[in-house]
This record gives C-alpha cells, structure tokens and sequence, in this order.
C-alpha cells in the first residue's frame, strides 16, 4: 500500500508527484536524496523551477528527475520521473541559485 508523503517545514507535496511515486516505484527517502545530492542540476521545463537528476542503479541507465520550485524556505516538489537512456545537458542553473538551494537544505 502507498502512503502518500506528509507536508512538514522544508518539503510541500502536490498531488501530482502522489501519481508519479506511485507510477515508477520512487519512494519519499529517494526524492528528498536527489534532491539533496544531484547529479545534475537544471532550468525546469515550467517557470522559475528546477529539475535534479541522479542515474538509477539498474542494469540499462536510467536517469531520476525531479522538479520544484522553491517558496521562501520552502521546497514544492511538483513532479518526478524516470528517464530510460542518458539524457542531454539543457541550461544548467546558476551557481548563485544553487548556493541558495544548498543554504535550505
């Protein structure tokens, strides 16, 4: 049975990331580590978001993505998945942002 995660000081969950746990077996603990320690860090595809990455450890490479937007001390994670292959580099963020990030967590 899925528990969906609870929303505490440093973390909001939206409905939709509930539906995409479930869909690729990515549990809370996972997400909070990518986004703790990324491998990569990006522009997100929406406004003023940001998408982290980690590979998955499975036989053929697979890339975790995970999307939010950061509001005040807070961090509203908005969606997660799976990526199958390595994918390209886009518009890495700026090191100021992430300076910032790195201070929340």
């Amino acid at each position: 049975m899925f528990k969906p995660p609870k929303n505490d000081a440093k973390y909001s969950w939206t409905h939709h990331i509930y539906d995409k746990m479930r869909c690729y077996g990515i549990s809370e603990s996972r997400i909070k580590r990518i986004i703790r320690f990324p491998k990569r860090i990006e522009e997100g595809i929406a406004l003023d978001t940001i998408a982290v990455m980690q590979p998955a450890g499975t036989k053929r490479y697979q890339e975790i993505w995970v999307m939010y937007k950061l509001f005040g001390k807070k961090i509203k994670i908005i969606t997660a998945w799976r990526y199958p292959g390595k994918s390209s580099e886009r518009n890495p963020v700026p090191t100021e942002i992430i300076n910032e990030i790195r201070k929340l967590l």
